[in-house]
């Protein structure tokens, strides 16, 4: 096999869809190795099902640690593999420490790095990923970035590896498979509320801080529209760890549900009056035209500035005071952004593997 596609979590599985669909129609041998950071079903290899992609030829059980003891874990893990298959070219996508791991055991046997999403930028130093995906992209041959942003952001720091503006493989993602979603999915039949808000939040440098997660459960229990909540296990545990999960999963204005698969997801933002979230894929995800929702972000920081710009975001910080402020605010006097989506039209993956095999000379032979 020629190409290695890691993978190791949710929004990887779904940001590399378009990109191994493209592989396969046009024949190109690959193998795809998911280290497991995400392990739960729930967050893993319920979207492999989902999306109609093949299982993982490698499934390595990383799972959780410190940064360090996960990074290094998938790095020896994948190096095994790489000097194994002799991968002519490696695909990583994002931020996370899967990304790092693959892109790092790859440049120290010398083979070449494709980054997907590169050249995102929070410059919030608290932030794993921030280093993450700045380190990624120096190591990389190929940058595929999303929008011009993130391409002028890379030539800024004189990156070594050649530039591409390809849009997001996200908006691809929501274009192809939120009807098969609205089809499928009962998740709206499960849900308590005609209206309702989506939440979401995750991040280590939010939930982790006792004072930042007292802000989010005031926000959640005294925002004016319910809230439905899908939680994430990292969330629960530092609720319970807090004393906070009873007040949460007992007020009446908030539905906790488990971690939902992507169609449910898709379905849930599709039918949500607004989205209030911590994470970045859902900031461009809302862009999606078919979608087209506004995102408050509970961070001080986005490495999406292109949402923000175009109106489908806000940074509101985690005062609940101010969040609420701005939440009574926007349900007064709702805004519906004019502009089309900022990440693309949907054929991120094609332009990406179309790259892929013009440079094919430059990386190595792709069967």
């Amino acid at each position: 096999m020629d190409v290695s596609i890691i993978l190791g979590t949710r929004p990887e599985i779904i940001k590399m869809a378009s990109i191994i669909k493209e592989m396969e129609k046009h024949g190109i041998e690959h193998n795809i190795i998911h280290t497991e950071q995400h392990y739960d079903y729930n967050m893993n290899k319920i979207f492999f099902n989902e999306l109609g992609l093949p299982q993982p030829d490698y499934s390595l059980s990383v799972g959780s640690g410190t940064q360090a003891q996960q990074t290094a874990n998938a790095m020896v893990k994948i190096e095994k593999i790489f000097r194994k298959e002799k991968p002519c070219l490696i695909l990583v996508e994002g931020d996370t420490n899967t990304v790092l791991a693959g892109a790092l055991a790859a440049v120290k046997l010398h083979i070449p790095v494709g980054h997907v999403e590169a050249g995102l930028r929070s410059y919030d130093i608290r932030m794993p990923e921030e280093h993450n995906r700045r380190l990624t992209d120096h190591l990389s041959h190929l940058l595929f970035a999303p929008t011009d942003f993130n391409a002028n952001t890379l030539r800024r720091e004189n990156v070594w590896g050649k530039i591409f503006i390809t849009g997001n493989t996200v908006i691809d993602a929501c274009l192809e498979y939120l009807p098969v979603a609205e089809k499928i999915s009962s998740i709206m039949e499960k849900i308590k509320f005609d209206r309702f808000v989506l939440a979401t939040a995750h991040r280590a440098e939010n939930v982790d801080e006792l004072n930042v997660l007292k802000n989010f459960v005031r926000v959640f229990t005294n925002c004016p529209l319910p809230v439905v909540y899908p939680i994430h296990p990292r969330t629960v545990k530092r609720l319970k760890e807090f004393g906070l999960y009873e007040k949460l999963a007992g007020d009446k204005n908030i539905q906790l549900i488990e971690p939902v698969g992507y169609f449910d997801f898709l379905v849930l933002m599709k039918n949500c009056s607004f989205i209030l979230t911590d994470s970045g894929g859902i900031q461009e995800e809302a862009t999606a035209p078919n979608i087209r929702k506004k995102v408050f972000i509970l961070r001080k920081s986005t490495e999406r500035p292109e949402a923000v710009e175009a109106g489908y975001a806000e940074i509101v910080g985690t005062d609940a005071k101010n969040v609420l402020k701005r939440v009574n605010e926007f349900i007064k006097n709702p805004e519906t952004p004019k502009v089309s989506s900022p990440f693309g039209d949907g054929n991120a993956g094609k332009k990406i593997l179309d790259i892929v095999k013009d440079e094919e000379e430059k990386i190595g032979t792709i069967k």
